[in-house]
């Protein structure tokens, strides 16, 4: 377990035309220092689609109106110097793996090293199937994008024959990433089955707090699908994700093994982000404070 002196606190927002712009709501993040900043994405959103468990009337409109991931998080690249830029999270099923390879590795690149890769599947059936996905295979597209981009960060020269992508003869892709070997990826799920899924192909999870749907937690079963596949635990992150803005809870999430909070800045308040920053400040604070003590 990280010491609570070390954990990191971020917050994830959902940026949209009708809020302020990304840079200024980089700028403040890291004038507050936050040490994160994501920004979620869809690419779209269609008219008549699916309903699950993770649908809800309040976030479709703000889902079809965010601005790109990538490119938002490439401005405020260039307003801040510190502060670690995230998707969160990056739809496998709606994007090319190798133009995703390369927007990434270029993000790396202008921010120095600055970035993590959250990635996930998604959760409107009828989106991924207008990018042309199977909603059924989607952690089975996840996974193979996921590894198809990495060895595009790593490698020289580079050949993949999978059951989504295809290349003809061998390529080259440059720049490769700021950060060696490419930035973390992290999986934003919380699905029963992802613990082994980030043990296998991943650098850390993002599971949402309170709404891991596994047999026991996501630490203790993470920890046993690294056991499993022979990985060490101890490389991996574990960032809570819909952070509780309570810091009683916190601590005990800290003491749990959680290396860090990711605050939601809920809809209703993303006029008001400063007092979001504000507050998440605040806990960083108390949080720190108390494991002093």
């Amino acid at each position: 377990m990280k010491d609570k002196k070390s954990l990191s606190f971020g917050a994830c927002v959902m940026p949209t035309d009708l809020m302020i712009p990304p840079t200024d709501i980089a700028i403040m993040a890291e004038k507050f220092g936050l040490d994160s900043l994501f920004f979620a994405e869809n690419s779209h959103v269609p008219i008549v689609h699916s309903k699950n468990k993770y649908h809800s009337d309040d976030i479709v409109q703000p889902f079809a109106r965010m601005y790109d991931s990538i490119t938002a998080l490439s401005a405020c690249a260039a307003v801040t110097q510190k502060l670690l830029l995230g998707t969160g999270v990056c739809l496998l099923t709606e994007r090319d793996p190798i133009i995703t390879a390369k927007s990434i590795a270029s993000l790396d690149h202008l921010s120095k090293g600055r970035v993590i890769f959250g990635i996930a599947g998604g959760w409107i059936r009828e989106a991924m199937e207008n990018h042309g996905a199977d909603f059924k295979k989607r952690w089975s597209i996840v996974r193979e994008n996921a590894l198809f981009i990495r060895s595009l960060w790593k490698e020289e020269t580079v050949a993949f024959n999978g059951e989504f992508s295809r290349l003809k003869g061998t390529i080259q892709q440059f720049p490769k990433p700021y950060t060696r070997g490419g930035p973390p990826i992290y999986i934003g799920s919380n699905h029963k089955k992802v613990a082994s899924r980030v043990a296998d192909y991943a650098d850390g999870w993002m599971p949402i707090y309170d709404r891991y749907e596994g047999e026991n937690d996501p630490i203790s079963d993470l920890k046993q699908s690294c056991r499993e596949i022979g990985r060490d635990y101890r490389e991996m992150t574990v960032l809570l994700f819909g952070a509780p803005y309570d810091h009683r809870l916190l601590d005990t999430l800290a003491s749990e093994g959680y290396h860090g909070f990711i605050f939601l800045v809920p809809q209703e308040r993303a006029n008001n982000i400063s007092d979001v920053f504000e507050e998440i400040a605040s806990l960083k604070e108390q949080v720190i404070r108390n494991s002093a003590s």
